[in-house]
């Protein structure tokens, strides 16, 4: 038989165990420090969990770059960005920079010279990739110099990026063709980071990002190569105006190209082309941007699908993955 939770005596108030206002996390099955007699996933822990579950649909909207956030985070195998605190820096810390992947998967890391490198592409372990990663970059800040940062759970209150960088700052992200980034001396690295490094320069795709529009990037594979172009515009827009394109033939970058499907990535689209095994990124500048000023023009049409945009709507519908 199970246990009765003990109970406050009648016509008595439950008397609070804790003070300043902050709720402890206990056992889920544990009474409520909180003193409300009832067990803790009940009573505070509901919001708690709650706020650990909950998938933040945009994680990154609000900020400078969102499509390339999506992009360093999804996309893109080895790139960096230097980052503006809304506070400033640290006098201890001479820059912050943001790093698609960090050497054993490291959530972020404090350099020798105080400097320090926050990774993107990590698991985190609540529904608020932007919290999650705010938590870690105040954590590297103070951390001793010469270390990693380890995973942790983000406070459910805690702030956000869009509370910690600077909205005014730009954000530019420089593409490598490998993670030499992660040590000032790689010869030198340890024999860890020096094996990581090289794995990891072993399965990096080659990526360009172009020019001549936002966060479009071209890469390289053994059969093929495409362009992944994460859009900032909402899904059911998007489509519609991909489809109009589609449906006259003005949907390709050029010759042997062709709009292939799409994926969905943090609450945004990434519309997706297979390229000639001999087409560069520089080859398809010119034809992106041109692609870019007929998409707008798309973007604007309110005209009802005819047949036939309905049925290449339906097509690439079907050719969408879901990244994240």
């Amino acid at each position: 038989m199970a246990k009765k939770r003990p109970q406050p005596a009648r016509g008595t108030k439950p008397q609070a165990q804790v003070a300043g206002g902050e709720v402890p996390v206990v056992g889920a099955r544990e009474p409520c420090p909180c003193g409300s007699g009832r067990r803790y996933k009940a009573c505070h822990g509901r919001a708690a969990s709650h706020a650990v579950t909950e998938l933040v649909q945009r994680p990154f909207e609000g900020l400078p770059g969102e499509c390339d956030w999506v992009a360093l985070r999804e996309l893109v195998p080895a790139a960096t960005v230097p980052l503006t605190l809304k506070d400033g820096l640290p006098d201890d810390v001479p820059s912050v920079t943001l790093a698609t992947v960090l050497p054993m998967a490291w959530p972020a890391l404090r350099r020798d010279d105080g400097s320090v490198l926050l990774g993107l592409q990590n698991d985190t372990p609540s529904g608020d990739l932007s919290r999650d990663l705010a938590d870690t970059l105040r954590r590297a800040l103070t951390a001793k110099p010469g270390t990693p940062v380890a995973a942790e759970r983000a406070p459910a209150d805690g702030p956000r990026l869009q509370d910690l960088l600077d909205a005014g700052a730009p954000f530019e992200p420089e593409v490598h063709s490998g993670f030499e980034f992660w040590v000032p001396d790689a010869e030198n690295a340890t024999p860890e980071v020096s094996a990581s490094l090289e794995r990891a320069n072993a399965a990096a795709i080659p990526t360009v990002r172009l020019t001549g529009v936002d966060a479009a990037y071209w890469c390289e594979t053994p059969d093929k190569n495409h362009l992944r172009w994460v859009m900032p515009y909402a899904e059911d827009q998007l489509l519609d105006a991909l489809a109009r394109l589609h449906a006259a033939g003005t949907s390709s970058l050029g010759e042997g190209t062709r709009l292939v499907g799409s994926f969905r990535a943090h609450g945004l689209m990434v519309p997706v082309w297979d390229l000639p095994s001999e087409t560069r990124a520089e080859d398809i500048e010119k034809a992106a941007a041109e692609l870019a000023e007929r998409l707008a023009v798309a973007l604007a049409s309110d005209a009802p699908l005819t047949p036939e945009e309905r049925r290449a709507r339906g097509g690439l519908t079907n050719r969408q993955v879901t990244l994240s």
